[in-house]
């Protein structure tokens, strides 16, 4: 059998694992990309072409005029929005799960309205509130956008995670004598914990990334986003490059680390 037949024959004994490989490479390109530019040393103002291998942009990350600045901008910005969007959605999603009230239903709807709403128009509406407020655009007004915006997804991700525990368990420890805040702390809490933790991950991840709504409610204030669209006019430099593939690094051994956690309660769980 010749070597294409070989490759065909292969090919259609798994299809599928081939296809999701491809995918899989697909997905994964541009981020490969990104890591491989970081080390660039471009040959003038753009860093689009390969000219040759240099560890510079890591060893001078804040070489760059104003990056570094943007980038302790949208992580604090992120940081405090994540807060609190996740304790406030977390409410909310206790509140839609365990409790009845007039408009429940209507809430429940509203909630998703955020997610569904083109973040220009979202963005062009609270440029107007904050405009007829008149409040200062800047540091305020951002991140009461991205609080805004980033609740949805909080409350929605633990909404799920509520909806699917088992509320014998509670009632069992209730039944043992637990009081309700005990029943809480030792029962509820680390149910819904793996919910909680995943909105505010995503939370962040969209805080720290959103440049539209960002755009039109910063006022003056650059944000790590806003400097990359601004840099873009003028070339944009290896650093920004770097800045993304450590963001890429912490958020791979977050998701390593979140899976070895889980790999050894497992384990805990199977010996006992």
């Amino acid at each position: 059998m010749s070597t294409t037949a070989r490759i065909r024959s292969f090919i259609g004994r798994n299809l599928v694992v081939v296809a999701g490989m491809g995918t899989l490479a697909f997905m994964m390109l541009p981020i490969a990309v990104v890591i491989g530019f970081s080390f660039n040393n471009p040959a003038g103002r753009y860093n689009f072409t390969w000219s040759g291998f240099t560890t510079d942009n890591w060893t001078n990350l804040c070489g760059v005029e104003g990056m570094c600045g943007g980038v302790a901008l949208s992580l604090k910005i992120a940081l405090l929005a994540t807060l609190i969007a996740t304790i406030l959605g977390t409410l909310m999603a206790f509140a839609l799960i365990r409790y009845r009230f007039r408009g429940r239903s209507v809430t429940n709807v509203m909630v998703l309205l955020p997610m569904t709403m083109p973040e220009v128009v979202l963005g062009a509406s609270l440029l107007t509130l904050f405009v007829n407020l008149k409040m200062e655009l800047g540091f305020t007004t951002i991140l009461l956008a991205h609080v805004m915006f980033c609740l949805s997804f909080v409350v929605v991700t633990v909404r799920a995670r509520l909806a699917g525990m088992d509320d014998d368990l509670e009632e069992a420890a209730q039944d043992l004598y637990a009081t309700r805040w005990r029943t809480f702390r030792r029962v509820t809490l680390p149910l819904v914990l793996p919910g909680i933790a995943a909105a505010a991950l995503i939370s962040f991840a969209l805080s720290f990334d959103d440049f539209i709504i960002t755009n039109f409610t910063a006022g003056s204030d650059v944000t790590f986003p806003v400097f990359i669209w601004g840099a873009a006019r003028r070339g944009v430099p290896p650093q920004v490059n770097v800045v993304a593939t450590i963001m890429f690094l912490v958020a791979i051994s977050t998701v390593i680390l979140a899976q070895v956690i889980a790999w050894r309660r497992r384990q805990a769980a199977a010996k006992t």
